[in-house]
């Protein structure tokens, strides 16, 4: 069989593009949110969206996602995963573009007022997110739905909860990545049992005077999983 001249290399017009799928865990307001965007450019100028980037000339693409992600927050190593490809031919009515979606999972500790201010950006409750442009809103939902099978297998938290937090905050963490209740005595159990936490002297008192213990990750029971994964569910 002879395949069609359209098959082989030539100029064909279509870009490939990044976009990213920020996660944030808001520790007082106890909630798992999304970073969104108010678009730059047409189509669909000034409504909601990920951020993204076309992929240059010369540039692989993680180093593409990589860069969207230290330019938009200043901080270099943040998690980073590839979630997925969409390719529907119809999927942006400016042109044909093909977009590579990451995750990526980030202190909200490390935000700032001038990443909001230099990128007319607002995080979003998960539960709350509103109509986005494109196939946007997929993206999103693909995203959590990652979010979930990854919790269960790898300590993820590391990457979304600060240096110090507390059992509550940790549980409620995961409460908000499945978007269901967890049995407080039954998580404890396990979550205690996998070594991953180390028990600090210090206290949180700031919802109670009694307060609550704080936690860290112990940075190599971390490791050790991180490279050879886990299964625990906690609901």
């Amino acid at each position: 069989m002879v395949l069609s001249n359209t098959y082989y290399y030539g100029n064909h017009p279509i870009l490939v593009a990044v976009d990213n799928i920020i996660f944030g865990f808001d520790t007082v307001e106890e909630r798992l949110k999304v970073l969104l965007f108010k678009r730059l450019v047409e189509p669909y100028a000034g409504e909601w969206s990920l951020i993204g980037s076309f992929v240059q000339e010369g540039q692989n693409i993680d180093d593409a996602a990589s860069s969207v992600l230290e330019e938009l927050t200043g901080i270099t190593g943040l998690y980073l995963e590839q979630l997925k490809t969409y390719g529907n031919a119809d999927r942006d009515t400016g042109e044909r573009v093909i977009s590579i979606a990451y995750y990526s999972l980030l202190k909200l500790e490390e935000d700032n007022a001038q990443l909001r201010d230099q990128h007319d950006s607002f995080w979003f409750d998960i539960s709350e997110v509103p109509n986005l442009v494109l196939d946007h809103g997929q993206m999103v939902k693909d995203a959590i739905r990652k979010l979930k099978i990854k919790a269960r297998r790898s300590p993820i938290g590391f990457e979304l909860l600060p240096e110090k937090f507390t059992l509550r905050q940790f549980k409620s963490l995961y409460e908000q990545i499945y978007q269901a209740e967890i049995d407080d005595r039954n998580f404890r159990k396990k979550i205690l049992a996998t070594g991953l936490l180390d028990k600090l002297e210090e206290k949180d008192k700031t919802t109670s005077k009694k307060g609550a213990f704080l936690y860290t990750f112990n940075k190599e029971k971390y490791d050790e999983y991180l490279s050879r994964g886990f299964d625990i569910q906690f609901h």
